[in-house]
């Protein structure tokens, strides 16, 4: 009868929710196996879409105030102004979000929080990985 040999191997890696996509990350140093694919984030393309929808609905006077537009779509003012303040984005952040080359930890919440309006800042601080 032959015998049976067992061998493990380990593999260091983490799964993390972006987008409600699952996606494995390889501990810093290691190759991937496979090609990186772009990580378009639809929940953080349609938070941008909105942020600008609604700048755009109080630039042509549509609403006059934050609170208008909160009530128009039933939701929390402060969620509209943190969704507004994303229309400061630099442009190449935003062109980055919408071609899924945004760096691996950046999130929705994280861009809801505050950051450096210079757009030249943004990307040297927060956004190097673009």
């Amino acid at each position: 009868m032959e015998q049976v040999k067992t061998v493990t191997i380990e593999i260091p890696f983490t799964i993390r929710k972006r987008g409600g996509r699952k996606q494995v990350i390889t501990p810093d140093g290691a190759s991937a196996w496979v090609s990186p694919r772009t990580r378009i984030d639809s929940t953080m393309i349609k938070a941008i879409a909105r942020g600008f929808r609604w700048r755009k609905l109080l630039e042509t006077g549509v609403y006059g105030t934050i609170e208008e537009i909160a009530a128009a779509e039933k939701i929390n003012s402060s969620y509209v102004s943190r969704l507004l303040r994303m229309t400061l984005l630099a442009p190449d952040i935003v062109e980055a979000i919408l071609d899924g080359r945004q760096p691996a930890e950046m999130t929705l919440a994280g861009l809801m929080g505050p950051f450096v309006v210079v757009w030249g800042e943004q990307v040297e601080a927060d956004f190097s990985g673009i």
